[in-house]
């Protein structure tokens, strides 16, 4: 179990309104654009986090977690599970206060080093379809 609807609920409502979304580029196709612009509706920032740095949605893009001159609340992982588990260190490094693996990408090794940092982490789900469920 990868996240409990108690977690889920803290990250969405009362964690902090600044995502960075790992992976997020301005290509329109990709899930992380649409889940971005979800996430957006229901006020929170969006910070796009891709190698190529685009401005997406408004807001402008970083090449890394560490290049983002803000505290970041929650980090919104996009990138493959071979990958994922580096962006959940760069979390913790960082400050963050909680990191949300997207559907499909898991690595169990990254959420226990994550929960042993005392960061709140959710894997394997996808906020655009947990908000609406909220209420």
């Amino acid at each position: 179990m990868y996240a409990d609807d108690e977690t889920i609920r803290k990250i969405l409502t009362s964690t902090g309104d600044t995502w960075a979304v790992v992976g997020l580029s301005g290509n329109r196709s990709r899930a992380a654009y649409g889940v971005a612009a979800v996430l957006q509706r229901f006020g929170k920032r969006v910070v796009p986090v891709h190698p190529k740095a685009e401005s997406v949605h408004g807001e402008k893009g970083y090449a890394s977690l560490a290049e983002i001159p803000f505290p970041v609340d929650v980090v919104d992982v996009f990138v493959n599970s071979e990958l994922a588990g580096m962006v959940a260190d760069e979390a913790v490094a960082i400050g963050a206060k909680a990191v949300w693996f997207q559907l499909g990408v898991i690595d169990d090794r990254a959420y226990e080093r994550t929960r042993a940092a005392g960061l709140d982490m959710v894997m394997d789900r996808c906020p655009a379809i947990e908000i609406p469920l909220l209420g």
